[in-house]
């Protein structure tokens, strides 16, 4: 699938395009990545983490192998692959990074509780490297999507996972691009999204956390898949 991509992108742009395959579950994950962008010659000036998965269901009803090759992909992923290329790109005083979080970074997800928290994070660590890089050139954003039509549902098991429209891959990717060139610490695309924040802050917290366990209850529905794809799933973007 990424090399089909990267050809459609080689003809229809005439730009190089360079595929490397890399589990990012695994512990050494983002330094064999770097390791092979140093060796193709590969200056990384755009830092682009999306990759990740979701786990629908009752915590305790999910593999825990599940759960932390989640933990691994969504948080610790990300984490490496930032501390890898960050100094290069504070030593040049340029460059951007752009962290893919969601609309659920807001609220306690039931029934996505692991996922939830993962895109919590995301969301507090790009906003504190986001100071961290203040008068070092490099910029830092945050996207925020809803749902994206991508394979994540595939992946996560259940279409009860959804909740909203999906949006067009262009449309987020589009926005995310535009938000990063004007230095934007967080972007969430598309107007019903962007009032997620806004409610998370104006209503209670316990009836914030009861209505969107209600709106997911419907995952426990559907099993979990036992296996997942790697480094090439698209979350959101």
């Amino acid at each position: 699938m990424l090399e089909r991509t990267a050809e459609r992108l080689r003809e229809t742009h005439g730009v190089r395009v360079d595929v490397i395959a890399q589990d990012l579950t695994t512990p050494t994950a983002a330094a064999e990545v770097r390791a092979e962008t140093d060796r193709r010659g590969i200056r990384v000036d755009i830092l682009v983490n999306n990759a990740g998965f979701a786990s629908a269901g009752r915590f305790h009803e999910i593999p825990a192998d599940r759960l932390h090759q989640e933990v691994a992909l969504d948080v610790s992923a990300l984490v490496d692959l930032t501390a890898a290329y960050l100094p290069d790109l504070t030593i040049r005083s340029q460059g951007r990074i752009i962290n893919v979080a969601s609309t659920v970074a807001y609220q306690p997800t039931p029934f996505l509780a692991v996922y939830g928290a993962a895109k919590a994070f995301v969301l507090s660590f790009s906003q504190a490297l986001r100071e961290e890089c203040r008068g070092l050139g490099v910029k830092v954003t945050v996207v925020c999507p809803g749902p994206v039509d991508t394979g994540f549902l595939d992946v996560v098991g259940t279409r009860e996972a959804r909740v909203g429209r999906a949006r067009p891959i262009s449309f987020v990717v589009e926005r995310a691009l535009r938000a990063a060139e004007r230095n934007r610490p967080v972007i969430t695309p598309g107007l019903e999204n962007a009032l997620v924040p806004v409610a998370a802050r104006l209503l209670p917290r316990w009836l914030v956390v009861r209505a969107t366990g209600r709106g997911l209850r419907g995952t426990t529905r559907s099993p979990s898949p036992a296996s997942i794809a790697t480094a090439d799933v698209l979350q959101s973007l």
